[in-house]
């Protein structure tokens, strides 16, 4: 058994993990509110740095936003995400990622509506997400569009008094709210609420606010591998497993799929199999597709993946040792490192995370069935021999055992970041075994 000080040590040991400083990504998101001021919603902008402007090209902004905002979606409080979208990003089904009950469509203002486009709207009408349409103006062709909009977006900078009033006309017998974009005075809010507007945006209420992260180390190699997997219909689900338990940023992005495919059902995940039948290949398709948007080339995979798949694959092997399947310790051992890959606190992660209460108990170095194995891995990457030989005497498996299986582990990991090269690093299991 662990000690309580052996347990509080875990967020230390894992924090002087060797890190590769990894680049940030923003996101701006600007609050939506009502007519007293209380929060309805957020639009999220795309930002390329730490500046609040646009630049970029809009099909990969999409993408971005759509990527960043599954990595970091909070859990629902009731309040809307407004999202915008180009016609090719809702033609290739990518808002199916995020979930229905609280995303709102933006379709951009040079966005014609023609039967295709009409059509995906109307099926993703259908699955519960809502429309609003950005930055409105009274032309007759957008007229299709009124019929499915949840929400009409007017922009009180570019329109004119005469202007807003043929809007109404337009809207006439639409049951659509009316967001009053770019308030900046108390008089502006007034004038739009006269003119029927109930929600307001705009730098009188709040600029923008800047959320940024920092981007998860991925492999690219493995996200095209993966994509071009999934374009077998069916797919092999053997290889798409396989390929997701290779990558740690996968993995994650995988289980925020299935938690969103959770939202207000109970259920638990334990295995990456089980993610990927819950959500299915049109989600995890859409989901690599958006991500590979963000991805830069060129980087090798840092030493902290190297270190999450080693502690999978000992993960993995210990299993029967202490009773559990190994697909629910492959999976604890990739996740181990998240905190770290993320630089985010592993409680706020798993409050992400529809994972089990073992799983999150494990991962929080607390003591539960699943937790020896994560102990006994990192007594073996801190070298501290004697908590080695405590926590192997309680699990059983003998001495050569454990070793034989850290060095298997350092060996997969080693082939799958770098299958040229054929090297080992010094492995502390080698000295375990030869001092124990």
């Amino acid at each position: 058994m662990t000690s309580r000080a052996d347990r509080a040590s875990v967020a230390e040991q894992d924090s002087m993990v060797p890190r590769t400083a990894t680049p940030a990504r923003y996101l701006g998101r600007q609050p939506i509110v009502d007519e007293k001021c209380r929060l309805y919603g957020y639009e999220l902008l795309f930002r390329a740095g730490a500046t609040d402007s646009f630049t970029g090209d809009p099909e990969v902004a999409t993408k971005d936003v759509v990527d960043h905002w599954l990595m970091l979606m909070p859990d629902p409080d009731g309040t809307f995400t407004f999202v915008n979208y180009t016609r090719a990003a809702l033609m290739e089904g990518l808002v199916g990622i995020l979930p229905p009950a609280n995303t709102v469509i933006e379709i951009l203002e040079n966005i014609a509506p023609d039967p295709a486009l009409l059509r995906t709207c109307q099926d993703l009408k259908k699955q519960g997400y809502r429309f609003a349409l950005d930055d409105f103006f009274p032309d007759p062709a957008r007229a299709p569009f009124v019929e499915l909009a949840d929400f009409v977006k007017i922009d009180f900078r570019a329109s004119s008094p005469a202007i807003r009033r043929d809007i109404d006309k337009m809207l006439n017998g639409s049951w659509a709210l009316r967001i009053a974009e770019k308030i900046e005075s108390e008089e502006e809010k007034r004038i739009a609420r006269s003119e029927g507007c109930v929600l307001f945006q705009g730098y009188f209420f709040s600029r923008p606010v800047l959320v940024s992260s920092h981007t998860m180390p991925q492999n690219r190699l493995v996200y095209l591998r993966l994509l071009a997997a999934l374009h077998d219909v069916p797919s092999n689900l053997r290889e798409v497993e396989s390929l997701v338990m290779s990558d740690a940023s996968l993995c994650y992005r995988v289980l925020r799929l299935a938690n969103s495919a959770l939202q207000g059902h109970a259920g638990v995940i334990s295995s990456v199999r089980e993610a990927l039948l819950m959500v299915g290949d049109d989600a995890v398709r859409r989901m690599v597709t958006v991500a590979l948007a963000g991805l830069l080339s060129g980087h090798r995979p840092p030493t902290l993946v190297s270190m999450a798949l080693a502690r999978a694959r000992f993960c993995e092997l210990l299993a029967p040792s202490i009773g559990q399947t190994p697909q629910q310790m492959y999976l604890l051992g990739m996740l181990s490192l998240l905190d770290a890959l993320l630089e985010t606190p592993m409680a706020r992660i798993l409050k992400t995370l529809p994972l089990g209460c073992d799983m999150n108990a494990a991962l929080m170095g607390e003591p539960c069935p699943l937790s020896p194995a994560l102990d006994l891995v990192r007594a073996l990457e801190s070298c501290d021999w004697q908590r080695c030989e405590a926590l192997r005497a309680s699990i059983g498996p003998e001495e050569s055992e454990v070793a034989a299986m850290y060095l298997d582990s350092l060996r997969r990991a080693t082939q799958a970041i770098q299958p040229q090269d054929r090297s080992l690093p010094p492995s502390p299991a080698l000295l375990y075994n030869r001092q124990s």
